[in-house]
């Protein structure tokens, strides 16, 4: 991510998208100028990109339990999200 914007490097995913969402909503009416939309739209991607890294490294983050053969876990491994 781009140090010009650190501000979005620091947000936590559920306020990053909610940004995003307002972001969209803002392009989708049509009313707001070009070059402010321009803006909206490359902040926009550098958001989902943000919203994107935060949700792999959370996905890389969850394990799922494993059970043996008697139904009882037996340890852990990563969760295939495949």
């Amino acid at each position: 991510m781009s140090d010009a914007h650190p501000d979005i490097k620091a947000l936590p995913f559920e306020k990053a998208l909610a940004e995003l969402e307002t972001i969209v909503e803002q392009l989708e009416r049509g009313t707001v100028a070009l070059e402010e939309s321009i803006a909206l739209y490359e902040r926009g991607e550098l958001l989902k990109a943000h919203c994107d890294r935060l949700l792999k490294s959370a996905e890389a983050r969850i394990e799922k339990i494993t059970l043996g053969a008697d139904g009882k876990p037996k340890g852990i491994e990563p969760l295939d999200v495949k």
